[in-house]
């Protein structure tokens, strides 16, 4: 998992750099938990949650029962990984429709911002019509966001930058979720539009 960041960042004060080592042995132990006590490849990833999509409506994982959802965290001011990704995304849904129609409508694609001080509904609206018509883009409170991200073994933490702007080191994997709210598998942030649409329609039923 790449990190999304300037090239070259300033030092981080101690306090910050404190954070960072909390986050990283957060994510250790969140990516521990993915497999059960039994060492069967039970992943655990999931739960419930309330957000905020970008037309200021309140969202919880039970509104995309059903369908399967394809998330990703990330920040509308990402430079990089996360327009890719998100590209990565729309288009293998574009492309799954064209071979597979049905299956393509029981996926969700979803953008879950890490920033929520910046990412508000208004920035989350403007910024996923950049991407797929379907894209919901989910924001909240900090707490609603560490919630979320802890649910699914996401991490970030902010890199400052100059004149008080700052980027986020994030998880950049895309995490696929199963009609009845489980984990069915997880991409790399590279992972081409390709690979998506010919996992996606293994996995998923018409």
């Amino acid at each position: 998992m790449m990190p999304s960041r300037s090239k070259d960042p300033p030092a981080l004060p101690n306090a910050m750099m404190h954070r960072m080592a909390v986050l990283i042995l957060a994510l250790g132990a969140s990516i521990g938990s993915w497999v059960s006590p039994t060492g069967a490849d039970e992943a655990t990833l999931g739960g419930p949650f309330e957000l905020i999509d970008h037309n200021g409506l309140t969202r919880t994982a039970e509104d995309f029962r059903g369908s399967y959802p394809l998330i990703y965290f990330g920040f509308t001011h990402c430079p990089d990984l996360c327009p890719t990704s998100l590209t990565a995304m729309s288009r293998a849904v574009d492309d799954l429709a064209q071979q597979a129609p049905a299956k393509a409508e029981r996926v969700i694609p979803v953008f879950i911002t890490v920033d929520p001080e910046r990412d508000t509904v208004e920035a989350m609206k403007d910024y996923v019509g950049n991407f797929h018509p379907r894209l919901v883009g989910l924001t909240g409170s900090h707490e609603q966001i560490d919630h979320v991200t802890r649910l699914y073994g996401a991490f970030s933490a902010p890199v400052p930058g100059g004149n008080g702007e700052y980027l986020m080191d994030h998880s950049g994997f895309i995490v696929l979720m199963g009609p009845g709210g489980e984990y069915l598998t997880h991409f790399e942030s590279h992972v081409q539009p390709a690979e998506l649409v010919e996992e996606l329609d293994r996995r998923v039923a018409e």
